[in-house]
């Protein structure tokens, strides 16, 4: 409890953080002073963690300036550890705020007689090599170092030389013909030969240095034979050419050329290695001559591990623009035919070959031809990459060796692919997939249960005649509690879930829970349960979470189950919701809000501090307040039917007395008005929703995505039946049917929009202006379609696989947060704004941080002194800039006027912007207090005022003294 409290006051505010960073720092400086060795390293080594807590530059500025001392005066032993310390920390180097003082600390012992103090250092100088890129002096040292005859400097020279010439041209460009001397002169050895040519990769920063650069590589190789001289040079071509560009075909075909020409195995090797690493940086470089080449290199070679490695490179190339280039620059005189050309035919050769990584890389080739191109004459392909698909899956399905497992994911990663851009095939792969499943071993089922879960998630290609097959797969798993079968239980439920379309039969429900009974652990009934949340199989999610109910040990837990049993039953009542019958609607609707009402008081009470459960309680808000919407509008279109047509409504209100009759249509348009307004809200805070959550995945987002369609589909069809039918426009709201669908649930959506839209449409085309009967039962109908459909809670809703936070610090920052800073009115206050981006174990799995975006804004909370008439711009402070984060670290600065005086609250609030440039409202929210104070000089003009003084004489007065 103690140690939550303390993350907890922790991470509060950046006052307490950092008195609790400079009492770390503190503990660790205390083990650096001490005089035993082992406390020192101790001490030393474990600053990388304390960087990693508190990574904000005034900790980091201290702390390695800490390190610095320990390395001018410590033993060699410790001056290895702070160079550890600094290569693992080298993201955090650019925060050090005085580096002058931190190189000048490490430089002196280059002066060392000692020649290992001196390769530490030279090794610690090439690590900083990022921050001080253009140092003449670490230059200097490096260069006379080279000459050194202590192997290990030497070998500390160059590898701070390859660093230096990452980071700085000029160095880069006076070293080069050091390097050259070097390895051309006779006196150095072979081995250090090997060490300098790599540096010649870095020689990229101008075209001439490039230049000079392979013509110095490629004298190496003619005159240096020797398998390790011309492997080590090769390479050093090839990341010299993928850096520099401008020679990456000149490099393709020198590789090919080795790849051809030279016996030697361990060159053909480096060079398919080179020709993969080029392959994959830049396929738009490849000619068809290339490809073509080697094609025939692979036809050729005996070798199986060559013929491996360069199907690999054409695996590669096979799922790029390259492949288009190879099919559609073939020569005019070849045949037309695609199994004519020598790229196809290796592939069908390769796909029954007896090598399972061979035949892998054969059946990826034709399945990313068969996908990319459309053309007429290379259809016939699509049969060939199934039957190979098929032949494979039989193959390793029978075996559990780890290699029959990798080639089995490549394999059934192609199916899923086929299938996507050939849907016809989906039924013969499906089909093979099931005959399969039966005979496969245990870790192979898994692997199919999830490709046929994908496929069937794409297409409904799973009918309720393959259900029986499924089923009695289920009750054949046994009674075993393994890890294996407990996973094949998950797989084969959700393939189960996915297939039978409609609700699920008590047959197959009875099934699951014996199965789960017989042989489960409550986690993988949970993860069931989930999978058939997800699925929308609300019944059986609902009995699965009552049963693991008193499984837990967590109170958290408890009330997280019961409220995901509450909102499946919420869902369940949905399901019982028919056409035309309006009043059992509104019975279901209230059955289901009030189990939403008590999930979300579980869901609440289920939320710890450092998990707050944010995501998942703005989304079922919102799906509370659209229940409550639709609701209401199914009541107001009720109550429309019973006034009467404006026509006869002042006859009934005479006849009845009641003068209410009179305006009972018009206060229904009012409330149809307010309807209208209320679902545009609601899509409005579920856009909200969708922008806050930056590390969800596709499919969730498209699932919100469609609810705020569903509130935007709603609010037009009253706009446009009721309120507004003449100038209702369709063309915006009209579906993009080329559009992909990735599930069932969207591909019921989609179907239930389009539905809607055609009847409001036609509706208001066929009878206008509309009927009021016709438009009630238009819009009943269309609620009662949305809500039959049942609701999918998508993956962000259980697991966040992405985790991105940011982290902020304000200066000036006061001590205590709720004290203001005093700023006088005349001048302007300098805020730094200083953030860190961090993240989870996954960083970047779904969107990655392009840049942040900072808005600054100032709200005057209370006034003192007299008021006095001030233009309006310097009333407020609106203020943003967007900033990118480097070694997830920004730093920006704010100008901000308070002129008028009082008490200021300043918001400083971050949002992110990702790599396609969309603006994800993620947080945090800062604020701090600002109190602006007179200057002296206006409240001495005041003061006199107010005595009475006329402004001529304080004007004397203020002369008189100024002389003195």
């Amino acid at each position: 409890m103690a140690a939550n409290a303390k993350s907890f006051l922790a991470d509060a505010g950046y006052g307490e953080q950092e008195l609790d960073a400079n009492s770390a720092l503190m503990e660790l400086d205390k083990g650096l002073r001490s005089g035993k060795l082992g406390e020192q390293c101790e001490a030393v080594v474990r600053f990388p963690r304390l960087f990693q807590k508190y990574p904000f530059p005034i900790l980091i500025n201290s702390a390695f300036l800490k390190l610095a001392d320990v390395f001018r005066v410590g033993n060699n032993f410790l001056r290895l550890c702070v160079l550890k310390v600094t290569q693992q920390s080298e993201k955090h180097l650019e925060k050090i705020l005085n580096v002058d003082e931190f190189v000048k600390r490490v430089f002196s012992v280059i002066h060392s007689n000692d020649p290992v103090a001196r390769a530490i250092t030279l090794r610690m100088l090439g690590s900083m090599a990022s921050i001080i890129p253009e140092r003449k002096n670490a230059h200097h040292s490096i260069r006379q170092s080279l000459d050194s005859h202590d192997n290990v400097e030497v070998e500390a020279a160059i590898f701070a030389a390859a660093n230096f010439s990452a980071q700085s041209k000029d160095f880069a460009a006076g070293i080069c013909n050091k390097i050259s001397e070097m390895i051309q002169g006779l006196a150095t050895p072979v081995d250090l030969k090997l060490k300098l040519i790599p540096i010649l990769q870095h020689m990229h920063h101008d075209a001439s240095l490039a230049s000079s650069s392979r013509q110095l590589l490629q004298q190496l190789v003619t005159s240096y034979p020797s398998t390790k001289m011309v492997i080590v040079t090769l390479h050093t071509f090839t990341l010299l050419a993928a850096s520099s560009l401008v020679d990456i075909p000149k490099q393709i075909q020198l590789l090919l050329q080795y790849l051809q020409n030279d016996p030697r195995k361990a060159v053909k090797r480096l060079a398919i290695q080179d020709l993969k690493l080029l392959a994959n940086k830049t396929p738009h470089t490849w000619s068809r001559e290339n490809i073509q080449a080697l094609c025939e290199s692979a036809l050729h070679t005996p070798y199986d591990s060559l013929k491996l490695g360069m199907l690999s490179v054409l695996s590669v190339l096979s799922g790029t623009i390259a492949i288009k280039q190879y099919f559609s620059t073939a020569p005019a005189a070849a045949a037309t035919t695609a199994r004519s050309f020598d790229l196809v035919k290796l592939a069908q050769e390769c796909c029954y070959h007896n090598n399972r990584g061979i035949a892998a890389h054969g059946v990826r080739i034709l399945t990313n031809i068969s996908g990319s191109c459309q053309e007429k004459d290379l259809l016939p392909l699509e049969q060939d990459a199934v039957f190979g698909l098929e032949a494979l899956l039989v193959l390793c399905s029978q075996d559990d060796s780890p290699g029959a497992q990798a080639t089995l994911k490549i394999t059934l990663t192609c199916m899923v692919k086929l299938v996507k851009c050939r849907p016809h095939l989906s039924q013969s792969v499906v089909e093979s997939l099931l005959t399969q499943l039966h005979s496969a071993q245990d870790a192979a089922r898994i692997l199919m249960c999830h490709c046929l879960a994908a496929i069937a998630m794409q297409l409904p290609v799973l009918a309720d005649g393959m259900l029986g097959d499924l089923m009695d797969l289920y009750k054949l798993i046994g009674r075993s509690a393994t890890d294996k079968k407990q996973e094949l239980l998950v797989s084969l439920a959700t393939v189960i879930f996915v297939s039978s379309q409609k609700a699920l039969s008590s047959e197959i429900k009875t099934v699951i829970k014996q199965q789960l009974e017989n042989a489960s652990n409550g986690w993988t009934a949970y993860r069931i349960a989930r999978q058939a949340s997800r699925m929308g199989n609300h019944d059986m999610a609902r009995e699965l979470y009552q049963s693991l109910l008193t499984q837990v040990a967590s109170e958290h837990f408890y009330f997280w189950l019961n409220s995901l049993k509450e909102f499946s039953h919420a869902e369940q009542c949905l399901t019982g919701l028919q056409e035309d019958n309006y009043s059992s609607a509104l019975s279901c609707i209230a059955e289901a809000l009030k189990s939403y009402h008590k999930g979300i008081a579980s869901l609440t009470a289920a939320s710890t501090p450092l998990n707050p459960l944010s995501f998942q309680c703005g989304f079922v808000k919102l799906r509370i307040d659209l229940l409550q919407a639709f609701s209401q509008l199914v009541c107001t279109c009720n109550s429309l039917k019973t006034s009467p047509p404006p026509a006869i409504a002042t006859t009934i209100a005479m006849t009845s007395g009641n003068d209410l009759q009179r305006c009972g249509r018009i206060s229904n348009q009012a409330r149809m008005k307010h309807s209208m307004e209320e679902f545009r809200n609601l899509a409005t805070r579920y856009g909200e929703l969708y922008q806050a959550s930056f590390d969800a995945d596709s499919a969730t987002l498209r699932n919100v995505e469609l609810q705020q369609q569903s509130c935007l589909l709603i609010s037009h069809a009253i706009e446009a039946l009721i309120l507004d039918p003449e100038s209702a426009n369709f063309q915006e709201y009209s579906s993009n049917g080329t559009a992909h669908v990735e599930s069932e649930y969207e591909r019921r959506m989609m179907s239930v929009f389009n539905h809607v839209l055609e009847e409001v449409e036609s509706l208001n085309r066929k009878y206008a202006p509309v009927s009021y009967l016709a438009s009630n039962t238009c819009l009943c109908n269309a609620v009662i379609a949305l809500l039959k459909v049942p609701l999918s809670f998508q993956r962000y809703f259980f697991q966040k696989l992405q985790s991105t936070s940011i982290k902020l610090a304000l200066s000036p920052s006061p001590r205590n947060p709720a004290e203001p800073i005093a700023v006088q009115n005349n001048q302007q206050l300098a805020l730094k704004v200083e953030g860190v981006v961090q993240h989870g174990s996954k960083p970047g799995l779904f969107r990655k941080i392009q840049s942040v975006c900072l808005n600054v804004s100032s709200v005057l909370q209370s006034k003192s002194g007299q008021d006095y008439k001030i233009p309006i711009d310097n009333m407020t402070n609106e203020m943003e800039q967007r900033v990118e984060p480097h070694n997830d670290y920004f730093s920006t600065q704010f100008l901000l006027n308070f002129v008028i005086l009082g008490t200021h609250n300043i918001t400083v609030e971050s949002s992110v912007i990702d790599s396609n440039g969309i603006v994800w409202k993620t947080g945090p929210k800062t604020t701090i207090f600002v109190k602006s104070l007179e200057d002296p000089y206006s409240q001495q003009v005041r003061l006199q005022q107010q005595q009475g003084q006329p402004p001529s004489q304080q004007q004397q007065q203020r002369t008189a003294y100024s002389r003195f």
